[in-house]
């Protein structure tokens, strides 16, 4: 079953071209095997649709949707030189302003604006599936038009698609602060989500950087960086899984298994990722692990409530105490 992504914001936006990256390079590298062509198949179904006039191309299942067109622009371009995959010519929604980092400028002003021009680029992206598992947003909780707007296109999918599966992947800004408003577009975001989102994904932008910082060995930490790190925990949770007995069938709904398997309850919809290993190539190269070893230790990263572990392999999701 397939799934379309929406972009929301600058960071959105950013994140979401780099899972498309993290899924294209992973489902060509298991292809490459002998038993990996129906493990490529069945990732590329799930993120990418093959368009009549796009040739050989896969075309992200992907919306853009920003209030400046520079971003939209960068996302575009950059996913075009790659010569692999790209996102449609005419998936993607931008003005002239933004907003300002004000939440209610973005929910309030330009949701409705826009809704009717936004919900229809959904629309015909879901056409174009042949079955829909549901949606997953890629916004922040720090600036406007990804908090503001993103909730307010989260609520209009709700309404508009009331039996798809929704989740809402948020990145959680710098304790430092990244805008003076933060922490307020942060709660209204948060408590409009909780209305109509099935889950709730949240990186914290602190967590990743010092991913970045300590276990990574990255001297000077960049946005691609951050992105990249996010856009491989998350890539490494949508990708297809075996179920069963038979090593060769993948799961149909992935986020329907997942919120089956951790939202088990309407109130517990925020969601954690821990990775392991969290390492550099160089490192890696000269690693090795066992199953055991790897269940021990993202036991005790699970007790202890920490999401670095320095030297261990796999991606798992977990509801977040409250």
């Amino acid at each position: 079953m397939s799934v379309v992504v929406v972009q929301l914001g600058q960071c959105g936006n950013q994140v979401g071209r780099e899972l498309f990256e993290v899924v294209d390079s992973d489902a060509r590298g298991q292809g490459a095997k002998a038993d990996g062509e129906r493990y490529r198949e069945a990732s590329l179904d799930r993120f990418f649709s093959c368009e009549e006039s796009g040739g050989n191309v896969p075309t992200a299942r992907a919306v853009l949707v920003d209030m400046e067109s520079k971003v939209i622009g960068r996302t575009l371009s950059s996913a075009a030189k790659t010569g692999r995959w790209k996102y449609g010519d005419k998936n993607y929604f931008c003005q002239k302003k933004g907003s300002g980092n004000n939440w209610a400028n973005g929910f309030y002003i330009h949701g409705p604006k826009c809704e009717d021009a936004v919900m229809n680029l959904v629309r015909q992206e879901v056409e174009k599936c042949d079955r829909l598992s549901g949606f997953i947003t890629t916004m922040s909780l720090a600036g406007g038009t990804g908090s503001g707007l993103g909730t307010y296109v989260t609520g209009c999918l709700r309404d508009t698609y009331p039996n798809s599966f929704i989740l809402n992947h948020v990145i959680w800004p710098h304790r430092t602060g990244e805008v003076i408003v933060q922490n307020y577009n942060s709660v209204l975001t948060l408590s409009h989500l909780y209305q109509s989102s099935d889950g709730l994904l949240i990186h914290e932008n602190d967590t990743i950087h010092k991913i970045c910082s300590q276990l990574l060995n990255i001297k000077q930490i960049s946005f691609t960086d951050v992105n990249k790190v996010i856009a491989h925990q998350l890539g490494s949770i949508l990708q297809p899984v075996c179920t069963g007995l038979c090593l060769t069938e993948y799961s149909r709904s992935p986020l329907g298994d997942l919120m089956e398997t951790l939202v088990t309850h309407p109130e517990y919809k925020l969601l954690s990722a821990m990775s392991i290993p969290q390492m550099s190539d160089t490192s890696l190269a000269f690693s090795t692990f066992t199953w055991l070893g790897l269940m021990k230790h993202l036991r005790q990263m699970l007790i202890s409530n920490t999401k670095m572990e320095e030297g261990w392999l796999i991606v798992f999701l977990f509801p977040i105490p409250l």
